[in-house]
């Protein structure tokens, strides 16, 4: 089960009123941090067309999640990219330690591969907790792929290719956003304020022990 938007603004009044915090908070970190700092040139296209579909997953373990993931993957495939380019699924109830979303991601990309839709879609993944192999839980460059809930991002091939077509220097934005955000500092994100805010086990954690 989930709930869903199409709209860059949580206004979809069957919505719970978390779903629509977790909605309000994954739209405020992609205003502030991936727009805002630029850390993906290609986002901000797709977010001013309205073309980013935000669905809630209310899975509390990862074979709900999976069937969540299992329909959103071909919802996608199915609608035109110009209704819907990219999918943000979030799962603010499950896999809220980044080991186990990371074992998740194995899943997914099983799943694709039983869908036929290796080529065709593709799946990424931020974690309120994401953090790179030999860095520091703290590391300001951990923040490139942290978002504030466990988020599933589903791709087209296609829009990404077409991406790197417009930006030949793509392969150069991972080392430009560890630039950014060594600059900004790690005080200096945490005052962009593009946590969880919902009432889930993300928002409780706001730093490791």
């Amino acid at each position: 089960m989930s709930e869903d938007t199409n709209s860059p603004a949580p206004t979809d009044s069957a919505m719970s009123e978390r779903d629509r915090q977790v909605v309000a908070d994954t739209v405020n970190w992609l205003e502030k941090a991936v727009i805002g700092l630029n850390l993906c040139p290609f986002a901000k296209g797709v977010h001013v067309k309205g073309q980013i579909h935000y669905v809630v997953s209310h899975a509390t373990d990862a074979r709900a999640l999976a069937d969540d993931l299992h329909r959103e993957l071909e919802a996608l495939a199915e609608i035109s990219p110009e209704k819907r380019d990219t999918t943000l699924l979030m799962v603010p109830d499950c896999l809220e330690d980044f080991l186990d979303f990371n074992d998740f991601l194995e899943l997914a990309d099983e799943l694709i591969d039983a869908l036929e839709l290796g080529g065709i879609l593709q799946v990424a993944s931020f974690h309120p907790d994401f953090q790179f192999e030999g860095t520091e839980f703290d590391d300001v460059s951990n923040c490139t792929n942290r978002g504030p809930y466990p988020t599933l991002h589903l791709l087209r091939e296609d829009s990404i290719d077409r991406a790197v077509e417009v930006f030949p220097e793509a392969e150069q934005i991972y080392e430009r956003n560890i630039e950014v955000l060594e600059k900004l500092g790690m005080q200096g994100w945490e005052q962009l304020d593009v946590g969880a805010h919902a009432v889930c086990p993300h928002a409780q954690q706001t730093s490791k022990p």
